[in-house]
């Protein structure tokens, strides 16, 4: 493809206009690519010193991803202010986007390695989805709320996330058809752990997820498939929306 000249035609311009032009372009370029140098980079910052190194989380892959990762394109407009506060957002449908600790957190606990294969069960904004990207994964997210799948595939798209893929499906039923998976992470909490993830995780795979009762006790567990059953254990008290099933 022919890239478009912005000077083609011009046949007489002074050497300082030109450069000034360049170099006009040239920051406009820069500023627009590192996602507004000074406001939500410097936000993202704090946010990682702040709410997710200063808890323990220490993985330099995960921080970095997490300073990377443009979250306020992941919210709605009238939270963008709000992106990088300490709390979970609404972002329609009943649905939130986690708290960054969380997301951090949860992230570190997989121990992913660069294409990994990735199973995530509640794709919602698709922030949790580019945070594993970012560290090279290959990730596989059904979301069963088909307007939020559709919104998070577009953001996932417009900033680059090719090594993301969405189905619009019940995560209950996992995606068998590209099992079996490194890790899985689900971001919404069912009573228990469904059978069928267990059966698409490999062999000493990884698995995070919220257990527990909508509006009762829940704890993050962290389980590691070893002979075809799981070893888990709980790690955190958390409060997640229900992981909730399509009917029959």
């Amino acid at each position: 493809m022919t890239k478009h000249n912005p000077f083609h035609g011009v046949t007489c311009i002074h050497g300082l206009t030109l450069f000034f032009l360049i170099f006009t372009i040239a920051v406009t370029d820069r500023i627009w690519a590192d996602d507004e140098i000074d406001g939500p980079a410097s936000s993202r910052e704090e946010m990682v010193s702040r709410q997710i190194e200063a808890r323990g989380v220490r993985d330099p892959d995960v921080l970095k991803a997490m300073k990377t990762v443009p979250r306020h394109h992941f919210v709605p407009t009238k939270y963008k202010d709000n992106a990088h506060g300490d709390y979970p957002l609404p972002i329609g449908n009943g649905q939130t986007i986690s708290q960054p600790y969380i997301v951090a957190f949860m992230t570190a606990a997989l121990n992913v390695k660069p294409k990994d294969r990735i199973l995530e069960i509640g794709t919602g904004s698709g922030y949790q989805a580019a945070v594993l990207a970012e560290l090279g994964c290959e990730v596989y997210s059904i979301e069963i709320i088909g307007s939020l799948g559709k919104r998070a595939k577009e953001t996932l798209g417009r900033l680059g996330y090719g090594n993301v893929h969405i189905k619009i499906g019940d995560g209950h039923k996992g995606w068998p058809e590209k099992a079996p998976f490194d890790a899985i992470i689900v971001t919404c909490a069912p009573e228990k752990i469904p059978q069928s993830l267990v059966q698409q995780l490999k062999e000493g795979g990884r698995m995070i997820i919220p257990v527990g009762e909508s509006g009762g006790i829940q704890h993050l567990v962290l389980a590691v498939k070893k002979g075809g059953c799981l070893a888990s254990r709980r790690v955190l008290p958390v409060r997640f929306v229900p992981m909730v099933e399509s009917p029959p």
